[in-house]
């Protein structure tokens, strides 16, 4: 079932393209871009990784400094613009890893999830037509010949383990030819162009404003996005997925004592452990289950039920560790993952600091969401969207929390309809966060 639309923060993430000459000084504009940026969703991605997998004849070719990697031809375009409308969409995306040294793209890659800001460099970052699509900023580096030549024999020869004659070989024959082809014409397309790279101080502050600008209406934009659907769950009634603990005697009887003041915090996490428990319990009773036939010990036939595929968990820092004692007495063996939002401290947005989820988090039957407040429903709907993003089905996710307000469980559920949470009491909207400072003491 679909729901209503939800971009994440680092949805439309704001790419910067910095093409420039082999040794123009790319890598350190980048670098010094970040460093002023001076904030944690930045990434820099090199086109180098998008290299193409070379036949064994071009192989050989390439260690004798007579293949030409300079040229367009030599880069996987298609497969550069796949992952960056990956990362363009709030996506994860996973990005290929060259060996300069062999000449060859290695077997495994490196994730890259949730940048707000994402800097390509490369000679050919603003080639071709479909990537110039997806920039916002486009930057050229220019610097002297005889300069680039110098930086790329230092580095080649100190990082990529060639030999000077090589070097020049590769610069006559295919670099310099290869700059006047298609290189410099580059310069056309961009919307900045960066004479003496880090030194020039005036042009990264520009660039440096312009992004932050960027950045400042991507987060009024999400805020604006958080109050509409706000506005839209408001007067609904509570979804069917939403299934709260049956309200008995012993339940009324344990939140008196979560609830009161004179608890001690022994008797305080004793109680909450138990509550955590039962809720877990609960959310067990969501997963799917196949029949199953045993032999009892006396020699008979039992037809019963056995779960259908793996159980994991995430916790969502810090709070959901509070129920991970009854995570843990109810499933001993559950794969358990984290991550951490926190809210900015300027704008009370959101945000996703730390994520570290089970490798095959994807093919899990169920996987269990444990936070022990939902308040405005803000970090619940970024927490889902992250496991969705990282392949898993919103039917298969189970959102565990000790209390919820109305309209922070209408707005999970208005974007993912097919979620289920387990809640035990149901509390005003914005209810300040309380219960993992007493169960921690801090």
């Amino acid at each position: 079932m679909e729901g209503a639309h939800y971009s994440p923060p680092w949805a439309d993430t704001s790419i910067i393209g910095v093409a420039g000459s082999s040794g123009s000084g790319k890598t350190s504009l980048a670098h010094a871009i970040v460093s002023s940026l001076n904030l944690p969703w930045v990434v820099i991605l090199s086109m180098d990784s998008f290299y193409k997998i070379l036949t064994p004849e071009q192989h050989a070719l390439a260690h004798r400094n007579e293949y030409d990697l300079d040229a367009p031809s030599a880069i996987d375009f298609d497969l550069m613009v796949e992952r960056l409308e990956d990362l363009k969409q709030g996506r994860r995306a996973e990005i290929p890893i060259y060996s300069f040294e062999q000449h060859q793209r290695q077997d495994n890659t490196v994730s890259i999830y949730s940048p707000h800001v994402l800097i390509l460099e490369g000679i050919f970052a603003l080639f071709d037509k479909r990537i110039l699509d997806l920039l916002d900023v486009k930057i050229f580096a220019e610097a002297d010949a005889d300069l680039c030549l110098a930086r790329r024999i230092l580095r080649d020869v100190k990082e990529r383990g060639r030999d000077i004659e090589g070097c020049i070989k590769q610069w006559t024959s295919f670099v310099k030819p290869n700059f006047q082809r298609h290189v410099h014409p580059q310069r056309e397309k961009a919307d900045i162009i960066i004479p003496r790279g880090i030194d020039n101080r005036v042009a990264i502050d520009m660039v440096v404003k312009h992004i932050q600008l960027l950045l400042v209406k991507k987060s009024r934009n999400h805020q604006e996005e958080l109050k509409r659907l706000g506005r839209q769950a408001e007067d609904e009634p509570l979804s069917q997925n939403v299934l709260l603990l049956k309200q008995s005697k012993q339940i009324t009887a344990i939140n008196t004592i979560l609830r009161n003041p004179a608890t001690d915090d022994v008797d305080f996490i004793f109680y909450f452990d138990r509550l955590s428990g039962l809720l877990v319990e609960r959310a067990l009773e969501n997963l799917r289950f196949n029949g199953k036939v045993v032999q009892t010990p006396q020699g008979n036939e039992y037809h019963g039920l056995g779960t259908q595929g793996e159980t994991s968990a995430v916790v969502i820092l810090r709070g959901g560790s509070c129920l991970e004692t009854g995570l843990k007495r109810v499933i001993p063996d559950c794969k358990t993952g984290r991550l951490l939002i926190q809210s900015n401290y300027r704008t009370g947005e959101p945000e996703l600091h730390f994520l570290h989820l089970p490798e095959d988090i994807a093919s899990h039957s169920s996987v269990l969401l444990l936070d022990p407040q939902m308040s405005s429903g803000g970090a619940a709907l970024m927490t889902v969207r992250v496991l969705v993003d990282h392949g898993v089905e919103a039917s298969r996710i189970v959102f565990v929390t000790y209390s919820a307000g109305k309209m922070g469980l209408n707005r999970l559920l208005k974007v993912f309809p097919d979620v289920r949470v387990v809640v035990c009491t149901i509390v005003e909207d914005y209810h300040e966060r309380w219960l993992e400072k007493k169960y921690f003491g801090c």
